[in-house]
């Protein structure tokens, strides 16, 4: 994989696009991405993991702001990435996740991510974000985790991991490599064995119920060790019993048989024996009630012939109640009708009972009131419709004065608004003047506000500025005396250098310098002479001098550039004239806030007064309008009510008005018609009952009555003729019955014969029916338990010959299942997982080791162990040093903060290598190592350095992030992260 170009818009500190060339920056194979801290270096790497992606690594994925808080809100972020991966050039466009302010209201509106793929060699374009990330891992071979900890190798990671126990190791080493599916023969063979030891608890199970069974069947407490020959054994005393109880139940079953014989007999008798005794008492009782029954007859056959007559008297009584209730209503009809004068003379006109002549009168008074009727009719009709103008008139005028009052209030109203509208628009343009301004003003007040502070910090740092250049002097001083102190010590060793040669010569023995075995002349030590520790002593305080120095120095540098920002920000102004400023700021944007508020609170108010205009002047014309349609309806209705006084008058006669002659005479024709109706119904009724009277009195005499009377008491209701008749059938069926039973044969039979002892009879066959119930009980159960005991026997016998296979196939498995999962016989504690992981990372410790030896100058490297931890803990993944100045293995723990931070490269880029490898033997031609150089010596930091080289041979281009300068005065190719204000920018520099 090798990146070519790089683009970032609105993401992270990067307000503007920023670019990055990695073809020119990698010219010389290896740069140099460098910038104060938070300035946005990591962001760069973060560009690239989200491009390919669609995430960023460690904690930072979990914060989905990626959007530039510098950018405008609308800006929409986005990363472009160009690069070459598995020989296919293309290019990545991908947003996150972000909100913009919505287009046509207030708040804000989320907008998903979205991402393109683009195949610069030819091919088809992917904008579906699934369909590229698997294009990616497909072309890349690993996983967004190993692509962090392969190319972008992440500041402090491998120092932890150098340094971590075998628990948080493993964790990590699982994210690169894919151990999955060893995790997934652990847990197939967990599942398996927990499958297993279920289906072997539930045999058991079954066998420890088959057990219960037999002993509940049995009747026993709890089975026996042996528990086939007991259930055998238990089956056998059951089959004794059942053919015991079975001939048991056959004897008992004869005795009952007799027994229920000789009841049934001696019942059969007695029955017999009552029912000849019930028929001769039935016949005796026949015989003694037929007087009784001749008076019932005779009143049956009075009554028949009474029915003939009993259809006259009822109508007769029916007519007769008819006549009277018409009569009575008449005489009502006749009291009402006198209440009236002219009633009274028309009753008094008439007699009763009605006759011919009486209809006419009746008729000609009810048409000389008719006609009276019809001419007020039109009187009281035009008299009505005056008063109901008079009243519609009043109201139309009432109408007419409110309206001409209201309109003249609005017109008096709507003249004001014209002025008012033109003061409320000049308020508000000027308001509106002033709010416009807020930006500007808000803009020179925080500049005001970073200016004061930043003069405050100013000061500070003027202080400490001066402290850290009287710190860097001195220590300066303090090294140049360290290395002048070796140089001195260095030359008198050279001086003493032979004497030491001298010391080491032996007679016989050829000389190191000339070769000769003989040694006449042998330098002589001086007193001052200088060992080859002290000379190292020296070295290392110098060495200690450089690095307290350097330190100094990089504090001094950070204070400078420090103190250089803050005079950018104006920091180096008077404080007074700073204050007044933000004073003035402040006041300022409190007055445009204000007139904001006040513009908005104006043009709410001018739109209302505007609205209350049209509304007003859409009520005066809806007025106007309404006045002159009023006026016209008043008019019309003063000239109907002229004409209708015209024509209808006062009604004349001692009555009173119109409507009450009319009302007097509707009523008088009323009752009149009403009086007619009921005089001729009741004379018609009373003569109808008359006739009815004389033609029941014939009939009676007819049928044998001395009067219609005799004949209605002789009567007999339907219901007392069906008893009469019932009683007579039922003591002739008594009769023939009683004759019947007495000629039976079998009660002839048993005539003569003495009654029999029942009640000894049936207590002998409950007895016997007792004994055959209980036999059967005892034998059921007896047949039930033997039949569940053979049953039970043959289940058991075949559970025990499953049980044994299938416990031997368990114990098997939960050997291999603890085995695998780093228990049982496991004496390393390490599972199947556990042990892949051990071996990659032995191939990672061989790797590393080659990096580390030449880092280290061939005095380190890394030892995998499989040691189990402390405590019993699993082991396999630990990773010792091995230093070749001692000969002894030790902890990483115990490596100085420079040696650590070799060791964690030389790890990175060993497991770099490994996950390359295993990912299809993938070339990183792009590599990244983010920070930790700021602790090494200038000799660990030449070994680095060098490594570095080695990495980018054969084309592999190398970024290095870090703010340390050192590494500016050895990398010329930059990559320079600068931080503003309003966000930070990228500035190449490559050498040329």
């Amino acid at each position: 994989m090798r990146l070519h170009k790089l683009e970032v818009t609105a993401f992270g500190p990067f307000a503007d696009t920023a670019t990055v060339d990695f073809d020119a920056l990698g010219t010389d194979g290896l740069f140099l991405l460098h910038g104060n801290t938070g300035a946005g270096k990591t962001t760069v790497l973060d560009a690239i993991a989200f491009a390919l992606y669609g995430t960023v690594p460690g904690a930072r994925s979990e914060c989905k702001r990626l959007h530039s808080d510098h950018a405008p809100a609308g800006v929409v972020p986005q990363v472009v990435l160009e690069a070459t991966i598995g020989g296919r050039r293309l290019r990545l466009v991908r947003s996150p996740q972000h909100e913009r302010p919505k287009l046509r209201s207030t708040g804000v509106r989320v907008e998903n991510a979205k991402a393109t793929l683009t195949w610069l060699d030819g091919g088809r374009n992917l904008t579906r974000i699934p369909e590229i990330g698997d294009e990616i891992n497909k072309l890349l071979g690993m996983s967004a985790d190993q692509f962090f900890q392969v190319v972008l190798l992440p500041q402090g990671e491998f120092a932890r991991f150098l340094c971590a126990e075998n628990d948080e190791r493993q964790r990590l080493l699982e994210r690169l490599f894919d151990t999955e599916r060893f995790g997934r023969a652990e847990d197939w063979l967990a599942n398996r064995r927990r499958s297993s030891a279920d289906r072997l608890a539930d045999r058991l199970q079954a066998v420890d119920r088959l057990l219960a069974q037999i002993c509940t069947a049995a009747g026993v407490a709890e089975p026996e060790p042996d528990a086939l020959e007991w259930a055998q054994q238990l089956l056998a005393d059951a089959r004794t019993a059942k053919a015991a109880s079975e001939q048991h139940l056959r004897s008992c079953e004869g005795v009952s048989t007799d027994a229920a014989q000789r009841l049934a007999d001696a019942r059969r008798t007695a029955d017999l024996q009552r029912r000849m005794a019930t028929a001769a008492a039935q016949l005796e009782a026949y015989e003694s009630s037929a007087a009784d029954r001749q008076h019932v007859t005779d009143e049956l056959a009075w009554a028949r012939r009474a029915e003939s007559v009993a259809a006259s008297l009822t109508a007769t009584t029916t007519a007769k109640e008819y006549a009277a209730k018409t009569y009575s209503v008449f005489e009502h009809a006749s009291a009402e009708l006198a209440d009236l004068p002219e009633g009274a003379e028309l009753a008094g006109a008439v007699g009763w009972p009605a006759g011919p002549a009486d209809s006419a009168v009746i008729d000609a008074a009810v048409r000389r009131w008719t006609e009276e009727i019809s001419r007020l009719d039109d009187i009281v009709a035009d008299s009505r419709e005056c008063l109901r103008l008079q009243t519609a008139r009043d109201a139309l005028v009432a109408e007419r004065d409110d309206l001409s009052a209201k309109a003249a209030a609005h017109n008096a109203e709507r003249e004001l608004l014209p002025d008012l509208l033109r003061s409320l628009e000049d308020d508000l343009l000027r308001a509106v003047e002033t709010a416009a301004t807020l930006p500007a003003r808000i803009k020179r007040r925080d500049d005001a506000g970073d200016a004061n502070a930043a003069a405050v910090e100013y000061r500070r740092q003027t202080a400490t500025l001066t402290g850290a250049r009287e710190r860097v002097n001195a220590l300066r001083t303090r090294q140049l005396e360290a290395k002048e102190h070796v140089l001195a010590l260095r030359e008198r060793r050279l001086a003493g250098m032979a004497a030491e040669l001298a010391g080491a010569l032996v007679d016989g023995q050829p000389c190191q310098v000339c070769g000769s075995a003989e040694h006449p002349s042998r330098a002589e030590p001086v007193d001052d002479s200088v060992s080859e520790a002290d000379e190292r002593l020296a070295a290392a305080a110098e060495a200690a001098a450089v690095t307290e120095r350097d330190a100094a120095v990089a504090v001094l540098a950070s204070v400078e550039r420090g103190i250089d920002a803050l005079v950018g920000r104006g920091g180096d102004r008077a404080t007074t004239e700073l204050a007044e400023e933000l004073a003035a700021a402040d006041a300022a944007v409190a007055h445009a806030t204000a007139a904001q508020r006040h513009s908005i609170q104006l043009e709410q108010k001018l739109i209302h007064e505007r609205k209350r205009a049209d509304d007003l002047d859409r009520v005066i014309r809806d007025a106007e309008r309404r006045l002159s349609a009023l006026a016209e309806r008043i008019e019309t209705t003063n000239e109907r009510i002229a004409t209708l006084r015209d024509r209808a008058g006062t009604a004349m006669g001692a009555d009173g008005t119109a409507e009450e002659a009319l009302s007097k005479l509707d009523l008088l024709v009323h009752r009149a018609l009403r009086w007619r109706d009921v005089r001729t119904e009741a004379s018609g009724a009373a003569a109808a009952a008359e006739q009815a009277t004389d033609r029941v009195e014939r009939l009676a005499a007819d049928n044998g009555f001395e009067s219609a009377a005799a004949a209605g008491a002789a009567r007999r209701s339907n219901e007392r003729q069906r008893a009469i008749e019932q009683v007579l059938a039922d003591a002739a069926d008594l009769r023939a019955h009683a004759k019947a039973v007495l000629g039976d044969p079998d009660i002839i039979a048993v005539r003569d014969l003495p009654p029999a002892d029942l009640e000894a009879l049936s207590e002998a066959n409950r007895r016997a029916a007792a004994d055959l119930h209980a036999a059967l009980v005892a034998h059921t159960e007896a047949a039930q338990r033997s039949k569940q005991l053979e049953e039970l026997t043959a289940h058991l016998w075949s559970a025990l010959d499953r049980l044994a296979p299938m416990q031997d196939d368990h114990d098997e498995l939960e050997r291999v299942a603890e085995l695998v999962a780093g228990r049982g016989q496991n004496s390393r504690r390490m599972s199947l997982r556990s042990y892949v992981l051990a071996a990659r990372l032995e191939e990672v410790a061989i790797a590393a080791s080659a990096q580390l030896r030449r880092m280290s100058g061939g005095r380190y490297e890394f030892v995998h162990t499989d040691a189990r931890g402390s405590r019993g803990k699993r082991g396999g993944l630990g990773l010792d040093i091995s230093d070749d100045y001692t000969g002894s293995v030790r902890p990483a723990k115990t490596l100085s903060g420079g040696e650590s931070f070799t060791a964690a490269l030389a790890l990175a880029l060993g497991l770099a290598d490994v996950v390359a490898a295993e990912s299809g033997g993938l070339i990183l031609d792009t590599l990244f190592i983010d920070e930790g150089f700021g602790g090494l010596d200038d000799e660990a930091l030449d070994s680095v350095m060098g490594v570095l080289d080695e990495l980018r041979a054969g084309g592999r281009v190398v970024g290095v992030v870090s703010h340390v300068d050192e590494m500016r005065q050895r990398i010329p190719n930059r990559l320079h992260v600068i931080r503003g204000r309003a966000g930070s920018r990228l500035e190449a520099q490559v050498a040329g």
